[in-house]
């Protein structure tokens, strides 16, 4: 058994893994929550509805055999868990709405969330689920909203950020997982922006409300506010907030990558070359779970959902690429999760313990790979050494395509005028030496008139 670590702020019950399987331990406060929630009928109902993840209830003698007291729960697995600095604008939009929708059906059905964490609400592909059942409790009439300022936090801040300022909110919540504090969001926004109703409620009077008990030099608590909202106004509050969100627009600034896929260097012949030798590799291996390193709009992720590939998860540096990429999965339904990734300075452990929130290496569960034109922006772009880049490269999956552009290629000809030539490791002769010194070159296919080359490598 490995035990979840970044479950450990639960005191209600902690997750842990056996066998390619997800299972909650829970304690005797948890137990007390889940089967009073469970006789109410919420959580089948929750789940029917397509709000709460695949949840059944086990005892510990498929566990452990010596002690069959305990109750545990498994869950459905998700295929590969994102945070939500590595989603779009549209992304953690959408996850927005959901939440709000979701402890709006709960109060409906007199229940309640006890918080408002954006890392409870996960994507399989391009559908949300809430992955915290001990999340939910019974609701008591006039109760507050507790997870309010988590919400702000978590949702409405880091979307407003990018919405009125066009300031990405990605790095800024990976560097404080709490997400975007309300003081800090308040200082950046004009007093226009404080003119909305909502950000003048949920931002400007909520960081006074902080300032005031943070300004109390006292060590006497906090007075609980003694006013009950009813749940009818409760609802109406969390139905205003959503409609706020879900007019708010995506603040765009004009990025390198953006419209790549329809604006590059590969002729049609190039391209055509390109598309048959993928869709080859993905029909003889059908994967279950592949990465696409550079996926742009996630065109070539498209395609080996179509030759054979079950999921897809799509990582590119360029924001705006993978807002498009995102919408367009899901119109079409896909089962393709496109995230924000700086292949430089990816996702690494951080949190409590630095295990609270995993890497992206530690998190790297991939059958396949595909990394098409995306070596050269590390080992030219980034300065990275060739061997490194190979290396880990090969490290993420079993088995993939990597494609080697030259020097004699335009792209990087643009991008040595800015450099000067300062790579003299960076040929394609040494690029097949690392290769072969992790893995065997399966096959090697030139796909471009400049030479540009794709590696089908099978690692040792």
């Amino acid at each position: 058994m490995i035990d979840e670590k970044g479950s450990f702020r639960d005191p209600a019950g902690k997750i842990f893994y056996k066998e390619n399987r997800v299972f909650r331990r829970l304690s005797s406060k948890g137990v007390e929550r889940f089967l009073a929630l469970k006789e109410s009928g919420i959580i089948a109902h929750s789940i029917s509805k397509g709000f709460l993840i695949g949840t059944k209830e086990i005892t510990n003698e498929e566990i452990d055999k010596n002690n069959g007291e305990e109750l545990i729960l498994e869950h459905d697995k998700i295929p590969y868990i994102s945070y939500p600095y590595e989603w779009s604008f549209s992304q953690l939009k959408k996850a927005a709405i959901f939440h709000l929708d979701f402890h709006l059906f709960l109060l409906e059905n007199n229940a309640t969330l006890i918080d408002a964490s954006a890392y409870n609400v996960q994507f399989v592909g391009s559908k949300l689920k809430f992955i915290d059942v001990l999340s939910i409790q019974k609701y008591n009439e006039g109760e507050y909203w507790k997870g309010h300022k988590q919400f702000c936090e978590n949702f409405l801040n880091p979307l407003v950020l990018k919405s009125k300022k066009g300031i990405k909110f990605n790095n800024w919540f990976k560097g404080n997982l709490e997400g975007i504090e309300t003081n800090e969001l308040n200082n950046l926004l004009s007093i226009f922006d404080k003119l909305s109703y909502n950000i003048f409620v949920h931002v400007h009077l909520l960081n006074k409300i902080e300032e005031k008990y943070t300004s109390k030099k006292t060590l006497e608590p906090i007075k609980k506010n003694k006013n009950k909202i009813s749940k009818k106004n409760l609802m109406a509050m969390l139905s205003q907030l959503k409609s706020f969100i879900s007019g708010l627009k995506d603040h765009k600034s004009v990025s390198t990558w953006d419209g790549y896929s329809t604006n590059n260097s590969y002729s049609n012949e190039d391209k055509n070359k390109k598309i048959d030798f993928v869709s080859k590799f993905c029909k003889e291996n059908n994967f279950d779970l592949m990465a696409d390193l550079g996926c742009n709009d996630g065109e070539y992720s498209n395609l080996c959902l179509k030759n054979g590939c079950k999921k897809v998860i799509g990582f590119d540096f360029d924001i705006n690429a993978i807002n498009k990429a995102f919408l367009n999965a899901s119109k079409k339904n896909l089962d393709f999760l496109p995230l924000y990734f700086d292949a430089a300075n990816p996702s690494s452990n951080i949190g409590w313990y630095q295990n609270e929130r995993k890497g992206f290496i530690e998190r790297a569960n991939f059958d396949g790979l595909i990394a098409l034109a995306f070596e050269h922006h590390l080992a030219i772009g980034k300065n990275i050494p060739l061997d490194d880049v190979v290396r880990w490269l090969v490290s993420l999956a079993p088995v993939g395509l990597i494609e080697f552009v030259p020097k004699e290629d335009e792209t990087i000809k643009k991008m040595l005028e800015f450099k000067g030539d300062i790579f003299p490791i960076y040929t394609q002769a040494n690029f097949e030496k690392y290769l072969l010194e992790s893995s065997e070159i399966i096959s090697k296919d030139v796909v471009s008139r400049s030479g540009r080359t794709i590696y089908k490598f099978k690692r040792d």
